[in-house]
């Protein structure tokens, strides 16, 4: 009678006394039969209460050891239970990923290897301990739905979104050389064979489970379980997606277009974050979706969606600011790829989209030269291009359509007064489009309308530039004397500057390497003014020969 109401006072100095014997120790294996007795004997209610107590006091590297510990007279006390029993299992799950999300996510192989904290065991031994839970809600699916039952399935879903969001969106889910069993591709599995089992699979991957999140008065608990669930359905996409657990349950039906629309939202998700393991996921899921269509083949309509705008806006962050260099090579292969899946049209208004947003030359620079391989393939057409695409799709980067196009690539964001350091991708990749235009498109012919709008290219681009050319130069040269009057007057050359980039202040600079800084400046100045000079005498040529003919 005394253990019955009384025992659940013995599970923390049993626990204590468990942590401090020593694997072997026989006195550790009997305060390990006292807590299986404890789980039989004691009043259910009060050894559950009893134990989450234990759970919730825990902390630091004890936490994953406390848990497994504990895990196996929880489920016996649980199973018990009556009443209630979802509103109990949910607290329990709960309460255990809180005290586990503090910890950090073993990501290298070596780490996961070592598992120091234990939490790659702990996460596994979590589901086990929910498995029965699952079956019986299985169990009375297959009966009819109870009003206790569909609270034991809401607590089990809202596990599982824990658990995409941690530890499985922060973790390293690629198969790793010499790794039998990955703990974590492990773990992901059976979360997504839950989600079959209680049939949530499929209603989260495309209805996102709308109406269904509790109402929160409060706006700032609200926007956290929207950002939470986000992110966990992100996770559950790439995992579906691009890892391919549950795939075998996926149906077949939906076109590739469709899914590259579902996943967009998660995508978008994914690329605004900049922890390395999230946005690799965005990637790797973007990527994936990409490669299920055929070249040309996503109408420009699609580019109405809110998210096929956001999402590449969010790739060339990436792109441009992220500090992870193979990332930033991953989303420029990705941006290429995103570009060739579009038709005609929808390649020109994503151009103009991308110009308009990027705020970055090198990006514009290289969105140019795209725009002059569109343009080239226009004025290329063979038999067979014209047999396999629509002959319509050349007008948009032919004609009118490109004249308004031009408009926007050739001119100076600021006139004369642009900094054409700043922006001497753009202004490159500008003339070299005008060249080839200048060469391959005769005035007789005037396909690309070139010709037609040659006099407005002049006054907002080439004019413009050559005045912009002359003060840089003149400023560069100056500051150049300048410095090197300085360095003589200081008889040394190690005077330096500091200089700060995104907040960060970078190795000081000597007088020397401000001089070759300025010199290579200089050196862009020059290579600019030769392809301008190119350009206006190709010009000058083409004109002469069309009057000469006339």
């Amino acid at each position: 009678i005394i253990i019955k109401n009384m025992g659940w006072n013995l599970i923390s100095p049993l626990v204590r006394c468990i942590f401090m014997y020593k694997q072997e120790d026989d006195k550790r294996e009997h305060c390990l039969k006292i807590l299986d007795q404890l789980a039989q004997l004691c009043n259910p209610k009060e050894l559950f209460l009893g134990l989450l107590e234990q759970i919730e006091q825990t902390s630091g590297e004890h936490v994953c050891q406390t848990v497994m510990l504990l895990l196996q007279p929880l489920q016996t006390v649980l199973l018990k239970l009556q009443n209630k029993k979802g509103y109990s299992v949910g607290l329990s799950l709960a309460m255990i990923m809180n005290q586990l999300t503090p910890l950090p996510v073993p990501y290298t192989k070596q780490q996961l290897q070592e598992d120091k904290l234990g939490l790659c065991q702990c996460c596994n031994a979590v589901v086990d301990f929910a498995k029965p839970f699952v079956n019986e809600v299985v169990k009375n699916m297959e009966k009819s739905l109870e009003c206790n039952d569909m609270e034991l399935k809401e607590e089990l879903l809202r596990f599982c979104m824990k658990s995409l969001k941690y530890p499985l969106l922060t973790a390293q889910l690629e198969q790793l050389e010499g790794i039998e069993e990955h703990p974590f591709r492990h773990f992901a599995a059976e979360i997504i064979d839950i989600l079959w089992d209680i049939r949530e699979l499929i209603p989260l991957m495309f209805l996102h489970r709308k109406g269904k999140s509790p109402h929160w008065e409060n706006q700032e608990f609200a926007e956290m379980e929207r950002k939470d669930s986000a992110d966990s359905l992100a996770c559950l996409s790439y995992l579906v997606f691009v890892q391919h657990f549950g795939i075998d349950c996926f149906p077949m039906v939906f076109s590739p277009s469709y899914l590259l629309q579902c996943n967009m939202t998660h995508i978008e998700v994914l690329l605004k974050r900049t922890e390395e393991s999230m946005l690799s996921k965005g990637l790797d899921l973007f990527e994936s979706s990409l490669l299920r269509l055929e070249d040309n083949s996503l109408l420009h309509q699609y580019l109405e969606f809110r998210d096929f705008v956001n999402v590449p806006q969010a790739l060339v962050k990436v792109m441009t600011l992220c500090p992870i260099e193979h990332l930033r090579k991953k989303s420029l292969n990705i941006l290429q790829l995103f570009i060739d899946k579009f038709e005609a049209e929808g390649k020109y208004t994503l151009f103009r989209c991308l110009l308009k947003t990027s705020n970055h030359a090198g990006v514009e620079g290289y969105i140019i030269k795209n725009i002059k391989d569109q343009i080239h393939l226009s004025l290329t057409l063979n038999f067979f291009y014209f047999f396999f695409h629509k002959g319509r799709d050349n007008i948009w980067f032919t004609g009118h359509h490109l004249i308004s196009l031009l408009d926007t690539v050739l001119s100076l964001p600021e006139g004369a007064e642009t900094d054409l350091l700043q922006n001497s991708d753009r202004i490159m990749a500008s003339l070299n489009l005008l060249r080839y235009l200048v060469i391959k498109d005769c005035e007789n012919d005037n396909q690309t309308g070139v010709w037609t709008t040659l006099a407005k290219i002049e006054q907002n681009f080439l004019k413009p530039l050559h005045v912009g050319l002359s003060m840089s130069k003149a400023h560069y040269e100056a500051e150049i004397k300048n410095k090197k009057e300085n360095r003589r007057e200081a008889h040394s050359s190690n005077t330096v500057c500091s200089v700060t980039v995104s907040g960060e202040k970078m190795p000081a600079m000597t007088t020397e390497m401000q001089l070759q800084a300025l010199h290579s400046a200089l050196f862009t100045f020059d290579l600019i003014e030769s392809v301008l000079a190119r350009v206006e005498e190709l010009i000058e040529v083409k004109i002469k020969a069309v009057m000469d003919e006339s």
